[in-house]
């Protein structure tokens, strides 16, 4: 789980700001051709603002911007925040004035909210992967007898939908393959094909159920491959995959790289 709230929300959402400007901060001579220093002076006063409706100078641009960011780094907190007394802090420290609060009760708040926040965050996914895997289960009980379908001793389920020619790669092999992957309820959560560009790996570097499921493949097939979360990424959510999460695969094999033809 990342660290939550360990630095201020202002701070956070400055980021992609200072990145930017380390972006931009190009010493002379660096990009196009130098320029004289009075005209590169002048071109870097100069603001590209393009046409927003509703904000129609840069410092409202700019300022909105950094209010959408305040507000994602926010999002997990926003039941425990009041934006009205949120606006008054940042207005009296921008305006140096003397806030409520020192730094030593700033940084006791903090930890306290933190703590807070990640206690409920625990529970929720604590909540949320037991549900996944009681309607994992279920699922995977139900998929097991439709036509097709084969369950292994590991407990993967798989499907053939088209019968390679070619050699089964070995569990130490390199393949190559084209896929996309599901959740039960049928979200997208990652596509080589989207991409248009299939992906090379390791049989060793992924999941257990990726294993199990490629190395039945000869290359040249496609199968359906239904991963239970003990096989998969298991309680811990990755990305946009929610903790006990069962996998749903169609993979085609095009290649076993640097393998036999």
């Amino acid at each position: 789980m990342k660290p939550y709230l360990r630095h201020s929300a202002l701070a956070l959402a400055l980021g992609s700001v200072v990145l930017f400007a380390a972006g931009c901060d190009k010493k002379p001579g660096e990009g196009d051709a130098a320029k004289p220093a009075a005209e590169a002076g002048k071109e870097a006063g100069k603001a590209d603002v393009k046409a927003i409706p509703g904000l129609a100078t840069e410092k409202e641009q700019v300022s909105y911007m950094i209010g959408m960011d305040i507000a994602k780094s926010l999002e997990m907190a926003k039941d425990e925040i009041d934006l009205e007394t949120i606006n008054k802090a940042m207005k009296t420290v921008l305006a140096g004035e003397k806030p409520l609060m020192d730094e030593k009760q700033a940084g006791e708040v903090r930890d306290a909210f933190a703590q807070k926040i990640q206690a409920k965050q625990i529970a929720k996914m604590m909540a949320e992967a037991k549900k996944n895997l009681t309607d994992g289960e279920a699922f995977l009980a139900a998929n097991g007898k439709k036509a097709g379908v084969v369950t292994t001793a590991s407990g993967l389920q798989y499907q053939v939908l088209t019968e390679g020619k070619g050699p089964k790669p070995k569990p130490t092999d390199m393949v190559r393959v084209h896929y996309k992957g599901t959740l039960i309820d049928g979200k997208q959560f990652d596509s080589s094909y989207e991409r248009n560009q299939p992906v090379e790996f390791p049989l060793p570097q992924v999941v257990p159920g990726w294993q199990e499921g490629i190395a039945l493949m000869p290359v040249g097939s496609k199968f359906k491959l239904w991963i239970p979360s003990k096989l998969g990424y298991g309680e811990k959510p990755t990305g946009p995959i929610p903790p006990n999460s069962v996998l749903v695969f169609d993979v085609e094999l095009l290649d076993i790289v640097g393998g036999k033809k």
